[in-house]
């Protein structure tokens, strides 16, 4: 974990005050204040403290499953003719996704913090699965927020949720999905100051959280440094990775930010098209403002009402996005770019006949980029992607759109 900012560095943020620049920050009501000022108190102190440490290293390993695999795409990389592709599958983790990454390390700070009672929010049910999987392994009860509209369409990360021991609260308001969720969690935590710890799902919020989870995901990026050095005795040309909130791009991404030779391409959801509302592209086509306690890129009307975007990927239906991400953009660091609903459709089925891995629908838009650009670039570049979730939970959402009766 970073202890010291490192000077005229993309890996030195935020400052003292949580900004990435203009982003990032703390944008929260008066009751949260303390209790979001004891979290940085707790994080300052843990993230230099070996015995934390050491904790999170073991259940990472012996929990999760970690490191994940660094696999070549040989029969993709065929099929595409150009870089050669390699798959960071954190999918195979425990849990299924990055998610268990930032929540292993979320509930070794909520235990310090004498914490009796978790909430979270989620949109695919990745985090929510994550959240309830770790307050059943520490012993302590777990609320799950969940728009009505991903309950529905995420049924079976629903019923794993509560095989767990969670309560799964499902919210209606609005369009039913991500950003409603969060809203229903940020009210629950004022309500409840005391007893709870938010388990936020993804590096946005306010700050600490954006700090916290990035940290606790660039596990992913350091494990794909030493692996690819390993194998390749080189880094990659150029990584991909879905941005939703954005915690699996930003924790593949950090460890490489001062790696000039590196290009980064971040993911976002196109959805329908960019020229209506049915996407959720906060970078390409919002603008800055605030949204769930940070000042971040985000999708909002001409007086700043947010706006209801749209995704077939849960996990990517957000209006916002970390504010890390806001700028890296902005100092052009990381290039961001849409993939729209029918792309990341054909990209799941490719995957799933070409190498036998089903991957969800966030990662199948970043493997909607890497089909677009690997046939472009030469046969000894490479291409490093982060298939940061199995598709299990996406099959009959996927097997509706392709009238495969399920």
């Amino acid at each position: 974990m970073n202890q010291n900012p490192i000077p005229n560095s993309f890996r030195s943020g935020p400052d003292e005050d949580g900004r990435f620049g203009i982003f990032g920050g703390r944008f929260v009501a008066e009751t949260l204040m303390p209790l979001i000022l004891d979290l940085q108190a707790e994080w300052e102190k843990a993230k230099t403290d070996p015995s934390f440490k050491a904790e999170l290293d073991h259940l990472n390993t012996h929990y999760t499953g970690r490191p994940s695999p660094l696999y070549f795409a040989e029969r993709l990389t065929a099929e595409l003719g150009g870089a050669k592709i390699y798959f960071k599958r954190d999918e195979l983790n425990h849990t299924g996704s990055h998610k268990i990454n930032n929540c292993l390390g979320q509930i070794l700070l909520a235990k310090r913090m004498g914490k009796t009672r978790i909430i979270a929010e989620t949109g695919a049910g990745q985090h929510g699965v994550a959240s309830a999987t770790v307050a059943a392994r520490f012993g302590l009860p777990c609320i799950v927020y969940m728009g009505a509209t991903d309950v529905e369409r995420q049924a079976p990360n629903v019923f794993r949720m509560k095989l767990l021991g969670a309560e799964v609260r499902p919210v209606s308001s609005g369009h039913g999905t991500l950003k409603d969720a969060m809203n229903e969690a940020l009210r629950d935590w004022v309500t409840n100051v005391d007893e709870t710890y938010y388990m936020i799902g993804t590096a946005a919020g306010p700050h600490p959280y954006p700090e916290m989870v990035r940290e606790f995901q660039s596990v992913i990026g350091k494990e794909s440094r030493d692996q690819m050095m390993a194998i390749e005795g080189r880094l990659p040309d150029v990584l991909v990775a879905a941005v939703g909130g954005g915690s699996n791009a930003i924790g593949l991404f950090h460890p490489f930010l001062d790696d000039e030779s590196v290009r980064m391409i971040g993911v976002e959801a196109g959805g329908k098209g960019l020229d209506g509302n049915e996407h959720c592209a906060s970078l390409t086509a919002g603008s800055p403002g605030v949204l769930h306690g940070n000042r971040t890129y985000l999708l909002q009307d001409s007086d700043g009402q947010i706006k209801d975007g749209h995704s077939i990927s849960a996990g990517l239906d957000y209006p916002g996005i970390g504010p890390e991400h806001s700028w890296l953009k902005d100092m052009g660091r990381v290039e961001y770019v849409p993939i729209m609903d029918h792309e990341a459709l054909e990209a799941f089925q490719l995957l799933t006949r070409t190498e036998g891995i089903i991957p969800a629908l966030e990662p199948s838009h970043a493997l909607a980029e890497v089909m677009k650009r690997a046939p472009k670039m030469g046969k000894d570049e490479i291409i490093l992607m982060n298939l940061c979730g199995r598709g299990d939970k996406d099959i009959f959402t996927v097997g509706k759109i392709l009238g495969m009766g399920l």
